[in-house]
């Protein structure tokens, strides 16, 4: 497991980090034995990030988690949730509440990392009003060490990085083998500010792994799947889960990208990423005709 650390918070984090949105069973049922086992195991393996959210499961996935993380397993992550859901209004009392309310689901007295979660949703005075104040209040009270914002809009991203008020970033889809628009400006503008990076969706939904979530549309699995067909010099075997290794390779290896955030709910699947974290991309002509492939194109 390769290390890194997360810009300014100075926190030593792996590579690799657990997404929590499959552990809830967002994308299929998953049995909470098995969840709790791919919890342990990812320990075991030097994985030390785990980031989740409110949304995941109505709350489910923090649940199980705070359950997998007793007897001492909790102060060796970086735990990281999120603040409210896009079906909320987040004003000062809806931020603080949600933040309470993830600190009773994961059963801790201090989270490392609150995320507001995709701020596209809500109006940016409100964010800049209310739910701001409320993380800083979070923050001086110590239920928080560092504040992120998270949202798959990099430009709205970049306006929030701008205003200073956050230690950490989270897209998702935006730095991936068919979509790599997070490379020209925002990645250069957290390394400018020294930010902590995450990047969510590195397999574009289960698109990559030709497993794509039930949510997505005919049109966007239509323009991926014209993309896919290009990535076949880059299988590392034949039928679905090819594109895996190339695509969990192309992030782990970029070093402005703290954490690449894999969203498993199987020990096999686990084992199989974890072991990828190695530290070996893509050879750098590969990787530029990636970058010549779909350069300005977005799949969702």
């Amino acid at each position: 497991m390769e290390y890194t650390t997360f810009g300014k918070t100075g926190l030593r984090v792996s590579k690799m980090g657990l997404g929590g949105a499959p552990l809830a069973g967002d994308f299929g049922k998953t049995d909470e034995s098995e969840v709790q086992r791919v919890v342990h195991e990812a320990i075991d393996l030097g994985i030390n990030f785990i980031d989740t959210a409110p949304l995941y499961g109505k709350g489910e996935s923090e649940r199980r988690i705070g359950r997998a993380l007793e007897g001492g397993r909790r102060e060796r992550v970086v735990l990281a949730s999120k603040a409210a859901r896009s079906d909320m209004r987040y004003d000062y009392k809806t931020i603080i509440q949600s933040v309470e309310d993830s600190l009773a689901r994961l059963r801790t007295d201090r989270l490392d990392l609150v995320q507001l979660h995709d701020v596209n949703t809500q109006p940016y005075e409100l964010i800049i009003e209310e739910a701001i104040p409320a993380l800083q209040k979070l923050r001086e009270d110590g239920k928080v060490r560092f504040l992120g914002v998270s949202t798959k809009d990099l430009d709205l991203l970049m306006r929030f990085m701008r205003t200073e008020a956050f230690d950490a970033v989270q897209f998702y889809a935006r730095y991936m083998l068919l979509d790599h628009s997070a490379k020209d400006a925002l990645l250069p503008l957290a390394r400018e500010m020294n930010l902590g990076v995450m990047n969510g969706s590195v397999l574009g939904m289960g698109i990559l792994a030709e497993t794509p979530a039930f949510f997505i549309g005919e049109e966007t699995l239509r323009r991926a799947a014209e993309g896919i067909a290009k990535l076949d010099f880059l299988r590392t075997r034949d039928g679905p889960g090819g594109l895996i290794e190339p695509a969990m390779r192309f992030s782990f290896t970029n070093p402005d990208i703290h954490v690449t955030l894999s969203g498993v709910a199987t020990l096999d699947a686990l084992r199989m990423n974890a072991a990828l974290c190695d530290g070996r991309g893509l050879e750098p002509e590969t990787q530029a005709k990636v970058f010549e492939l779909f350069q300005g194109d977005s799949v969702f």
